[in-house]
């Protein structure tokens, strides 16, 4: 494992404990809110779209042979995990603070501890494999 792959393996925990530092924070200061936000936006996300990343790979885009641009590719590839990452931060956090509110146990604090624990195991697990 390279320095850079365990750096972006390890960002997304590093940035959920962060967040749950920042709780010690006063109430609404900016860099308790700026901490907890980046992290519910792509933090959840990024750790599990690099799971399954190699496994949602398709073929390349194919364009026009006229207008082609051989690095739209990589651009595109790039784009979409941009898109995605988000996205799916967006979906777990719906899916853990609404299942905490079925079972009555909702809490900010809990929510972002309880994403904090998951997107670290995330992080631990191995990328799937192209089928």
């Amino acid at each position: 494992m390279t320095a850079r792959e365990l750096l972006t393996r390890m960002l997304p925990p590093f940035a959920g404990w962060l967040a749950v530092g920042a709780l010690a924070l006063p109430d609404g200061s900016p860099a308790r809110v700026a901490a907890v936000a980046v992290f519910l936006a792509a933090g959840p996300g990024a750790a599990l779209v690099r799971i399954w990343w190699p496994a949602l790979r398709v073929p390349s885009a194919v364009g026009p042979e006229d207008s082609w641009d051989p690095r739209f590719a990589g651009r595109s590839g790039l784009l979409e995990r941009l898109l995605l990452v988000p996205l799916v931060s967006l979906a777990v956090v719906t899916v853990t603070a609404t299942t905490l509110l079925a079972a009555q146990a909702f809490s900010g604090r809990r929510v972002l501890l309880l994403l904090t624990v998951m997107t670290m195991l995330a992080a631990y697990c191995p990328r799937t494999r192209p089928s």
